[in-house]
């Protein structure tokens, strides 16, 4: 099993709802794809250090567990996930930053 770990940074605040909107429009996406195995996400937990961040703050964080480097590899190209992203890229500008492991415990 491999887990690829996303850490999303919106450019400016997101109002709750739409982050929300945000998460579930990439676990639709992903659960259609068929590659996944769990999907979980959560928003980021803000302590006064985020300002004090040598790069951007985490607005949210994606795990989504594939069976394997062929699941992952197959999960980028997801039908209707470049659609996803370029909507909410136009709404609300994001980075990502992602590691792809082994489970942690």
């Amino acid at each position: 099993m491999i887990h690829h770990t996303m850490i999303v940074s919106f450019a400016d605040s997101v109002p709750t709802a739409e982050l929300d909107q945000f998460l579930k429009d990439i676990e639709q996406v992903m659960r259609d794809s068929g590659q996944i195995q769990t999907f979980a996400a959560s928003q980021h937990i803000r302590v006064a250090a985020d300002d004090h961040s040598p790069g951007p703050a985490a607005t949210a964080i994606v795990q989504i567990a594939l069976a394997d480097l062929h699941a992952l590899n197959a999960s980028f190209t997801a039908p209707g996930l470049e659609d996803v992203i370029k909507c909410w890229q136009s709404r609300h500008p994001y980075k990502v930053v992602w590691a792809n492991h082994e489970p942690l415990s």
